[in-house]
């Protein structure tokens, strides 16, 4: 296909080209795929910088959506793109390849680093770009993540230009954006360690007397000039700029808890510790697997101790979600509907409820199927149903059984038949988004928390609006 870019999509080429580390901060369906691609060609095949280009993504992304890029636009023909994924051989084969651009899974970047010091081998990639960059987030100079460390200690020394690619830069607040900062400008914006930033920015509020962690806050003037620090290495786009988009419509469906599952509510809620129908004993031994307790028994399952029990051993405790999910099945009225869910268990209980439901696996099949309509119910959990899928053409309904605590994830599984990608394949249909919630219980505090986190986010990205 010949490329002819927007003018948002110009604007990307030209920040990318001009700014030798920088943030591209897009929406899911703006192009930011193909722009980035053309300017590391404009940059590798046209002004002569030295290579190649590493881009580090998802697994998937990085074996099928940007080498599928390359294929796709006539412009980008003389752009050789080699994917360094599979077993040990095959990374091995790959890295003996000759081309401008290597894509890889974040994961193998410890492996990466290893390798090229075993062979004696200096670093390579004069161009790093990191798409879906909050993958760096954890990074703290001497500890966090594994492979936001691997890149870190030679990021500053080897690396020309570093560019991150997202829609969501701050899924849980803005805590997030340091870690990918750092990897722009060795911490001369943010901080030169996380503490410092954590210091400046952030304060910690105790819930009661004997708290030891309390609860971190940004402080007033955070978000603002955390903003004017980034700004001059940021461009950000949105897809309501450029396209006229369906409305999202979202609607919460709320439940009653029977009184039996209600009482084991409480009881884990207030003691930690529930006993089941037939004398199950169900306990959590602190406040973040209570949190999970709670979610399950909202949900209707509930896990039983591993080493009681045996592993992955839940019972079920009510049924009303599966009473809410039919009733939105029925109105449905045949149009297909896509199921996010959380547990093990959610998927067990709605593949017996529902005989005929497709479960989104790693066959390209189940794919095509649903966006053929031969799937009229597909079960996805976010975590694996996001960033390069297309579930557009198969429907425009989507309902949360479950509510979890990220917000990228949320935010992903809805993009993927959300109003960019609707517009985008000549849809003009709404997006509906049900979430199940059950009354009363912490599936309400899941909802108002990623409402929160998304409130920060869009704060951050609007600021971020015109600067080209």
């Amino acid at each position: 296909m010949k490329f002819t870019p927007r003018d948002y999509q110009g604007a990307i080429i030209d920040h990318q080209v001009l700014t030798s580390r920088c943030n591209v901060w897009a929406g899911m369906g703006t192009g930011k795929t193909v722009s980035t691609l053309t300017a590391l060609d404009f940059l590798l095949n046209v002004m002569g910088e030295p290579g190649p280009a590493l881009v580090l993504a998802p697994l998937r992304v990085a074996a099928s959506t940007w080498p599928a890029e390359v294929r796709k636009w006539d412009h980008l023909a003389g752009l050789s793109v080699v994917p360094i994924i599979g077993d040990r051989a095959a990374r091995e084969a790959a890295l003996a390849q000759c081309a401008q651009v290597y894509t890889m899974n974040y994961e193998n970047l410890p492996w990466l680093r290893l390798y090229l010091e075993e062979q004696g081998k200096p670093w390579p990639f004069r161009i790093v770009v990191a798409d879906e960059s909050t993958r760096l987030k954890s990074f703290r100079v001497r500890q966090g993540g594994e492979r936001a460390r691997a890149l870190g200690q030679i990021v500053h020394q080897h690396v020309d230009r570093f560019i991150n690619l997202t829609g969501t830069p701050a899924p849980n607040g803005l805590a997030d954006l340091w870690g990918q900062a750092w990897f722009l400008d060795s911490g001369a914006r943010l901080g030169r360690s996380f503490s410092a930033f954590d210091n400046r920015w952030f304060a910690t509020k105790k819930r009661h007397p004997n708290d030891q962690y309390g609860e971190k806050f940004a402080m007033p003037h955070a978000q603002e000039q955390i903003e004017a620090a980034l700004r001059d290495i940021t461009i950000t786009v949105k897809a309501e700029d450029f396209l006229d988009l369906p409305p999202l419509v979202e609607n919460v469906i709320e439940v009653d808890l029977p009184p039996s599952a209600r009482r084991h509510y409480r009881d884990m809620e207030r003691e930690m510790f529930t006993q089941l129908a037939g004398g199950e004993e169900v306990e959590a031994f602190n406040a973040a697997a209570l949190t999970m307790k709670c979610l399950q028994a909202a949900s209707g399952a509930m896990y039983l101790d591993p080493e009681r029990y045996g592993e992955g051993k839940w019972i079920e405790i009510h049924d009303a979600k599966l009473d809410a999910l039919q009733s939105v099945i029925e109105e449905s009225a045949g149009a297909p509907v896509l199921v996010a869910y959380h547990f093990k268990s959610d998927l067990a209980r709605l593949q017996r409820a529902f005989p005929k439901a497709r479960t989104l696996d790693s066959d390209p099949q189940t794919i095509d199927d649903w966006n053929a309509g031969r799937v009229p119910l597909l079960l996805a959990h976010p975590a694996s149903a996001g960033h390069g899928l297309n579930l557009q053409d198969g429907g425009n309904i989507i309902v949360f059984f479950t509510s979890n605590w990220s917000l990228e994830n949320d935010q992903q599984i809805i993009e993927r038949i959300g109003p960019t990608r609707q517009a985008q394949a000549g849809h003009n249909r709404p997006v509906f988004v049900h979430r199940i919630v059950a009354r009363q219980t912490v599936d309400e505090l899941v909802v108002a928390r990623l409402k929160t986190k998304a409130s920060v986010q869009q704060t951050l990205i609007d600021a971020m609006r015109g600067k080209r």
